[in-house]
């Protein structure tokens, strides 16, 4: 939806620009409504809306909940992202969110302490420079970076491969909370929840159409649209969920900045005629 971008990220989670740096490129491209959703994070918000509040742009507030799920007939847990939007009472998900962010502080110590006998680099310290020393902003993306700083890979996606994604010898899984649960403080908080980027957790279309109803079932309440790059039938199998269960939809670019330079702000897929956008629901 042209003008409307639900999904982005700013350096105070594995973005490159500021909130305020966002806000502004955001205003270059001519978007309108724009959520900050940095991963398990609204710290962003104030500073983004110290620019947003004089500019023709809409700042929704947001963030992207790192959460898990399973299917009843295995032992096996995924991981899933939930995008929190408009919250109009904040608090009991600041309260989930501080939860989060020991868990990513010390998900993140562990993985460089993985690395140390992979690598025969200690990079701990050097991923504390790229989050001024504010371990509970540590993703995988600041430690792939540090590992290319280092010379230990040249590119961050072969970090991942080699090292630290999962399956890896240095991946440690984000222990967060259930679907439901993260669901209901959404609620809670008088947001709403989104399912991130549903074809993208190397599920097999069984799983994925499994987790949208299980989503849905859950009280989800849109499904962020996969983007223009994915295959056409993926498109209409998610459409066909999101008509099946009455879901509402979302449209997000996943932006992050110089990082995922093939990623651009703004560049979101459209959406299909009968389909509601979950923005319309904003207060």
């Amino acid at each position: 939806m042209q003008g409307v971008d639900l999904h982005t990220h700013s350096n105070i989670s594995d973005g490159t620009l500021s909130p305020a740096e966002l806000v502004a490129a955001a205003l270059e491209k001519g978007i309108h409504t724009l959520a900050l959703t940095d991963h398990d994070s609204m710290d962003g918000l104030i500073q983004a809306e110290q620019i947003a509040k004089s500019q023709p742009i809409r700042l929704i507030s947001g963030a992207e909940i790192s959460c898990q799920w399973a299917r009843p007939a295995t032992r096996k847990s995924y991981g899933v992202h939930i995008v929190a939007l408009n919250m109009q009472n904040p608090e009991p998900l600041q309260q989930l969110l501080a939860q989060q962010q020991k868990i990513r502080a010390e998900r993140a110590r562990q993985i460089c302490n993985l690395l140390i006998p992979l690598t025969g680099q200690d990079i701990y310290a050097d991923v504390m420079v790229q989050v001024d020393g504010q371990a509970d902003r540590i993703t995988r993306t600041h430690i792939a970076r540090a590992l290319v700083e280092k010379g230990v890979v040249a590119r961050p996606q072969q970090a991942f491969d080699k090292y630290i994604k999962e399956g890896k010898k240095a991946y440690v899984k984000f222990d967060g909370p259930g679907l439901a649960e993260t669901i209901a403080v959404i609620h809670q908080s008088q947001g709403f929840a989104v399912l991130a980027h549903p074809t993208r957790y190397d599920l097999s279309a069984t799983n994925v159409r499994y987790l949208i109803e299980l989503f849905a079932g859950h009280g989800g309440d849109a499904i962020e649209l996969p983007p223009a790059t994915e295959p056409a039938s993926t498109r209409q199998m998610v459409d066909r969920m999101i008509a099946q269960f009455n879901l509402k939809v979302s449209v997000g670019s996943d932006f992050h900045g110089e990082n995922m330079p093939w990623i651009k702000l703004g560049n979101v897929p459209k959406v299909h005629e009968g389909q509601a956008g979950i923005w319309e629901s904003f207060q």
